[in-house]
């Protein structure tokens, strides 16, 4: 639980409790300097207020706008960017991204999707990083691609555990094969990616391996691409945020030569997991707390993944729950990034979907905020 800080208390400065006359200064002297006193104070206090909201709200021109250019790890210094996942066929995720788009107001920042480790055939591409589609809504946008240690649909021999691939098991079907691809992509167009091994792996162990095991895996892919020139991608590391797990993420987390982003997916699941309502604010602070204590006090930080149930008593609440997010934002340091999810979680009312007018309104106006809107170049 996080409280809020006291406001300053002050106390009477005792040399201007009363009104006193300087001895020998004519009246009108006086009124001219009070008024001139009273115009300066006016004038820097407009000042102050308008320094004030463009550090908190993002760049207010174009000198700001150089001072905020993303860093080589694609970091929005000023403020954080905004993205989505949302739900697509390989077929048509520039169609349902634009879909998206309308209905938010903007265009995303960042768009989240989701690949398995299955070798690629000209019929199956769920293993396959970067696809026509992919590349098309690339062109101006950025992508995050989750890359999981399965194979949606394989058999059980067919699912890769992380220690064949810390063995080098997958290095010529899947590993390379994928990490040339994304390097000839940065060549081309020269635009990074931000790639993700395993996402929420602290829900995968014992079955995909230990602790240890993941560490090598992940670190095996990393070291991989890097032998292989491939230069053009920001590594991020995505756990839930469950904090019942934090052993794990400190087992799981691969070290910081390795991570150059954090990110964790926290929602308010409400009826879904037979949970209380919580408030942006509270499915956040104490996930970013933890990683900032325990993890890294300085990598950037992403919520990967968030969004809120309806609730269907309440219609308006989702909505209230949107409009509280560039405010928290703004309180969570070192976020740079919040990407909604627009879908569903498996299991009854856990459709987590935008649901209604006054929902969407809420969100669009969240995305509108100068906070989240930071120039990408």
């Amino acid at each position: 639980m996080r409280f809020a800080r006291p406001a300053r208390r002050t106390s009477a400065d005792p040399t201007t409790t009363g009104r006193h006359r300087r001895p020998g200064v004519p009246e009108t002297h006086r009124s001219r300097r009070r008024l001139l006193l009273l115009s300066v104070t006016a004038t820097c206090a407009v000042l102050i207020a308008v320094l004030a909201l463009r550090d908190a709200s993002g760049p207010a021109g174009p000198a700001d706008a150089g001072r905020c250019r993303p860093t080589a790890l694609l970091e929005p210094p000023c403020g954080a960017w905004f993205g989505a996942f949302v739900p697509h066929d390989k077929s048509d995720l520039a169609e349902k991204v634009r879909a998206y788009e309308k209905n938010v107001g903007r265009r995303l920042d960042i768009v989240y999707t989701y690949h398995d480790m299955s070798a690629v055939t000209e019929t199956r591409l769920e293993g396959q990083l970067l696809t026509e589609q992919e590349q098309r809504v690339g062109a101006d946008r950025m992508l995050l691609l989750s890359w999981e240690s399965k194979w949606w649909g394989g058999t059980k021999k067919q699912q890769p555990t992380w220690r064949r691939i810390a063995a080098g098991a997958l290095d010529d079907s899947v590993i390379d094969v994928q990490a040339r691809r994304i390097g000839e992509y940065g060549r081309r167009t020269g635009k990074k990616v931000f790639l993700s091994f395993d996402l929420e792996m602290d829900t995968r162990t014992p079955d995909n391996g230990t602790p240890a095991d993941y560490v090598r895996a992940y670190r095996h892919i990393h070291d991989r691409f890097r032998e292989l020139g491939v230069d053009n991608v920001v590594w991020t590391w995505i756990i839930t945020g469950y904090l019942d797990h934090a052993d794990l993420f400190e087992r799981m987390y691969p070290g910081d030569e390795y991570v150059d982003w954090i990110g964790y997916n926290q929602y308010n699941y409400y009826l879904c997991h037979r949970a209380d309502w919580l408030s942006f604010a509270q499915t956040q602070h104490a996930t970013h707390d933890w990683i900032r204590a325990h993890l890294s006090d300085d990598k950037p930080l992403m919520l990967s993944e968030f969004g809120s149930a309806s609730d269907p008593k309440r219609p308006d609440r989702q909505a209230d729950w949107y409009a509280q997010v560039p405010r928290v934002l703004k309180d969570l340091e070192g976020v740079k990034a919040a990407l909604q999810w627009n879908y569903r979680d498996p299991g009854p009312h856990c459709d987590l979907a935008v649901k209604g007018d006054r929902a969407w309104a809420a969100l669009r106006e969240a995305a509108a905020d100068p906070h989240l809107n930071q120039p990408r170049r």
